[in-house]
């Protein structure tokens, strides 16, 4: 249960953007909650605005004061020191409503889809168009973070929705980057 949390709010930096911070502290968290194979830890963005097309400044961490705990006892913050403040643990409010935080996917660019295509079934750049038009494409209006695939090392948008959320899922967990696969943190 997300019952406790730690806010890490990045500073601001004249050396590296707003974006790259941010891509970067995920990124370390990323890496590690597969080092702590934990599904309890989640995470929320108190400052995330639709309208903006922002996450904002501040990284909230959701889980249990044990989850938490261990997890700040492994150096992953090593390099972002000077980025970022914490504060400490802290429990969360009771009775706050409790959201979803989650992964969305879309269908970007017809072009990639083309080129997938074409390495996938063998197919000629004419036949990949004919078979997926442009009009596949589509813009997203959702706030993102940029983060480098660990296998593939190719740049990605890891596009995050938060949404109200119903208390049933509070138990459920979350997956590697600490966004929702059912679990619901709370929201304040």
């Amino acid at each position: 249960m997300t019952t406790h949390y730690i806010d890490i709010t990045l500073l601001p930096d004249p050396e590296f953007s707003h974006a790259h911070l941010l891509g970067a502290l995920a990124a370390k968290l990323h890496r590690a909650l597969v080092q702590l194979q934990s599904a309890s830890i989640g995470v929320s963005f108190p400052q995330y605005c639709l309208r903006l097309r922002t996450m904002g400044s501040v990284l909230r961490l959701h889980g249990d004061p044990d989850a938490l705990q261990g997890l700040m006892a492994l150096a992953w913050l090593q390099g972002m020191r000077d980025h970022v403040r914490l504060t400490d643990l802290a429990p969360a409010p009771s009775g706050a409503p409790r959201y979803v935080v989650q992964r969305r996917q879309f269908k970007t660019s017809a072009e990639r889809l083309r080129r997938r295509r074409m390495r996938r079934k063998g197919e000629t750049a004419d036949q990949a168009a004919e078979a997926i038009p442009d009009s596949v494409e589509r813009q997203v209006e959702l706030p993102f973070v940029r983060l480098n695939s660990a296998s593939t090392r190719q740049p990605f948008c890891l596009f995050i929705a938060q949404e109200r959320g119903e208390e049933g899922g509070a138990g459920k967990g979350f997956n590697s980057y600490g966004l929702s696969q059912g679990g619901t943190v709370p929201w304040f």
